[in-house]
Protein backbone atom coordinates (compact mmCIF):
# COMPACT_ATOMS: atom_id res chain seq x y z
CA UNK A 1 0.00 0.00 0.00
CA UNK A 2 1.23 3.48 -0.73
CA UNK A 3 2.30 5.82 2.01
CA UNK A 4 -0.75 7.74 3.11
CA UNK A 5 -1.18 10.79 5.26
CA UNK A 6 -3.77 11.41 7.94
CA UNK A 7 -6.05 14.43 8.22
CA UNK A 8 -3.32 16.71 9.63
CA UNK A 9 -0.61 15.38 7.33
CA UNK A 10 0.69 12.85 9.88
CA UNK A 11 2.31 9.75 8.37
CA UNK A 12 -0.01 6.74 8.49
CA UNK A 13 2.03 3.68 7.44
CA UNK A 14 -0.89 1.24 7.54
CA UNK A 15 -3.31 3.57 5.78
CA UNK A 16 -5.85 2.86 8.55
CA UNK A 17 -7.39 6.33 8.33
CA UNK A 18 -8.05 5.89 4.62
CA UNK A 19 -9.48 2.39 5.15
CA UNK A 20 -11.72 3.63 7.98
CA UNK A 21 -13.08 6.46 5.86
CA UNK A 22 -13.79 4.02 3.01
CA UNK A 23 -15.61 1.73 5.45
CA UNK A 24 -17.73 4.58 6.84
CA UNK A 25 -18.56 5.86 3.35
CA UNK A 26 -19.71 2.38 2.25
CA UNK A 27 -21.94 1.72 5.29
CA UNK A 28 -25.62 1.45 4.30
CA UNK A 29 -28.01 4.01 5.75
CA UNK A 30 -30.27 1.30 7.17
CA UNK A 31 -27.40 -0.04 9.27
CA UNK A 32 -26.86 3.34 10.89
CA UNK A 33 -30.53 3.66 11.83
CA UNK A 34 -30.57 0.15 13.26
CA UNK A 35 -27.46 0.92 15.32
CA UNK A 36 -29.08 4.08 16.74
CA UNK A 37 -32.18 2.12 17.76
CA UNK A 38 -30.12 -0.63 19.41
CA UNK A 39 -28.04 1.83 21.43
CA UNK A 40 -30.96 2.58 23.77
CA UNK A 41 -30.70 -0.96 25.24
CA UNK A 42 -27.26 -0.59 26.81
CA UNK A 43 -28.12 2.94 27.94
CA UNK A 44 -31.08 1.62 29.96
CA UNK A 45 -28.82 -0.99 31.53
CA UNK A 46 -26.33 1.68 32.59
CA UNK A 47 -29.08 3.80 34.15
CA UNK A 48 -30.43 0.82 36.10
CA UNK A 49 -26.90 -0.07 37.21
CA UNK A 50 -26.29 3.44 38.52
CA UNK A 51 -29.58 3.41 40.43
CA UNK A 52 -28.77 0.03 41.99
CA UNK A 53 -25.30 1.28 42.97
CA UNK A 54 -26.81 4.35 44.63
CA UNK A 55 -29.28 2.19 46.58
CA UNK A 56 -26.45 -0.07 47.77
CA UNK A 57 -24.31 2.90 48.85
CA UNK A 58 -27.28 4.45 50.67
CA UNK A 59 -27.98 1.12 52.41
CA UNK A 60 -24.38 0.75 53.54
CA UNK A 61 -24.32 4.34 54.81
CA UNK A 62 -27.60 3.80 56.69
CA UNK A 63 -26.23 0.66 58.36
CA UNK A 64 -22.94 2.36 59.22
CA UNK A 65 -24.60 5.41 60.75
CA UNK A 66 -27.56 3.60 62.33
Amino acid sequence: MANTQGPQGNYDPAGSTQMFRAFVDEAPQGGRQQQAAASSGPRIGVIIGVIVALVVVAGVAWLALG
